[in-house]
């Protein structure tokens, strides 16, 4: 029984000192982060994990802004908001359309309240990029960040709508790459 004891706090104690280390550790590593994090802005340097392959992206921040704004121009797709922050009036509008759908009946109340939109389970969705380190000049890859986007919910309800359809029509027919 003694003997039973003395093992258990053995263990007991192999386990605090083992939470400890895994503490300091993880206290120590989260400092080094936030360090490279401090050195890496002040010398306007950019580290990004790169497309495919399983490098990192090591370079000036200037030529990352300079490839996204060429980005921006060329595709016309996309603008930097700065301070504007169109989410509240998306979330308002996107209710109100959802709303005048309910009240001409086009959508039940329970699609209403699956569908509506409430702020604090939202985010504006937005643009970033994915160096192509395999590429000459590494070109940057735009990905486009919108799972929290305002009409994620109306987009993902069409889909379970209509991929049955979908489906069953793609089966008849065959898409290759044309890239």
């Amino acid at each position: 029984n003694k003997d039973i004891t003395l093992i258990r706090e053995s263990q007991l104690t192999q386990v605090e000192n083992y939470n400890i280390s895994t503490l300091r550790k993880k206290k120590n590593y989260s400092r080094l982060i936030k360090r490279l994090k401090h050195k890496f802005r002040l010398a306007d340097i950019v580290l990004r994990k790169s497309d495919k392959s399983k490098v990192f992206y090591l370079g000036k921040l200037e030529d990352y802004r300079k490839k996204s704004e060429e980005y921006m121009d060329k595709t016309q797709a996309y603008k930097c908001l700065g301070k504007e922050d169109p989410l509240p009036d998306l979330i308002k509008r996107t209710n109100q359309y959802l709303l005048e759908l309910r009240l001409i009946k086009w959508i039940t109340q329970k699609q209403y309240e699956l569908l509506s939109i409430k702020s604090n389970e939202v985010d504006l969705a937005h643009l970033y990029y994915l160096p192509k380190a395999h590429k000459p000049n590494t070109p940057l890859r735009p990905i486009i960040s919108g799972l929290k986007h305002p009409t994620i919910k109306i987009s993902k309800y069409l889909d379970d709508l209509l991929r049955p359809l979908f489906d069953k029509m793609a089966r008849e027919t065959t898409v290759t790459s044309g890239g």
